[in-house]
């Protein structure tokens, strides 16, 4: 494998969940020959005490290559933390690797990433390599180390320069996309949720990169690449998350193997089976099912 891409870990007032991600990120098998970026974005008058404790934890940091730590002096928000954060890590780098606050890792996370990376990288129809799948039914037999899909997810996740630099943040074109019905349709290939939550960010009533990330990668009709086996579990899904904060749709189970080396081809296949099942967990009715549970 060639030079390991930079790590970039966003964190903000969560304490436990932050040792819990690093404790597993410390124990891949990479750890040791990556850099490691740790973004800390500024308090909200609520939340001083909580980010200076995080801001005390992550100087006690050690494990990685290099250990680079930059502390905001204002609250960004999360959006424009990782907008800004990737930015500036992936145009020295040319590629990255994206970690949030409440993302625990498999420990093969980082060789699956970062072969992937390697792998995709001449290949345009590839947009992102994500390490966290779905819990899919059609995955239990499945063969293969990966699989593609027309969702970019925002779990752990990897990317390169020439993909990242061209993302229309603004989305100049949502008027045009917002009065054509086939494309709203075609845009749901990867969720029923995702034309309703680009509206409520242009509208000002989210402040998600993911979604403009999505949307960015279905415009130019690209791809996401997915692990057949989760390297990544969500431990933020909770009151105190900024997004998603009651469900049990993104459940899934974390690769425990000590599997290092991954098979991908260049064959751009999408499998109808994964494409539905993955589909069917943004439906309207699975939504509705999480509420009345939460209820």
């Amino acid at each position: 494998m060639k030079e390991l891409a930079p790590i970039c870990l966003f964190t903000y007032n969560r304490l436990a969940e932050t040792k819990q991600t690093v404790a597993s990120l410390q124990q891949n098998f990479l750890a040791k020959e990556s850099e490691l970026f740790i973004f800390s974005d500024g308090t909200k008058e609520t939340s001083f005490s909580k980010v200076n404790e995080v801001r005390k934890f992550i100087k006690t940091i050690d494990g990685f290559k290099n250990i680079t730590i930059f502390e905001a002096p204002n609250n960004k928000g999360l959006a424009n933390s990782i907008i800004s954060g990737v930015t500036q890590i992936i145009e020295d780098y040319g590629k990255v690797i994206v970690l949030e606050d409440d993302l625990v890792t498999s420990p093969n996370f980082l060789d699956f990433i970062n072969q992937a990376l390697e792998f995709y990288k001449n290949n345009d129809k590839i947009y992102s390599i994500s390490g966290y799948t779905l819990h899919l039914d059609s995955l239990q037999n499945y063969s293969k180390d990966f699989y593609l899909g027309y969702r970019a997810s925002s779990w752990g996740w990897g990317t390169w320069l020439n993909r990242w630099n061209n993302v229309d943040w603004e989305i100049e074109n949502y008027l045009n996309f917002q009065n054509s019905l086939s494309q709203k349709i075609k845009f749901m290939r990867g969720g029923s949720d995702m034309p309703n939550m680009l509206k409520n960010q242009m509208q000002g009533k989210l402040d998600s990169w993911a979604i403009r990330w999505c949307f960015d990668q279905f415009i130019k009709d690209k791809l996401t690449v997915f692990p057949s086996k989760s390297k990544i579990e969500s431990i933020g899904i909770n009151s105190n998350a900024t997004h998603t904060k009651h469900t049990k749709r993104f459940d899934t189970i974390l690769d425990e193997s000590n599997k290092n080396t991954f098979k991908f081809d260049n064959k751009i296949q999408l499998e109808s089976n994964l494409i539905k099942e993955f589909r069917s967990k943004f439906s309207i009715i699975n939504r509705l099912k999480d509420k009345l549970k939460f209820k």
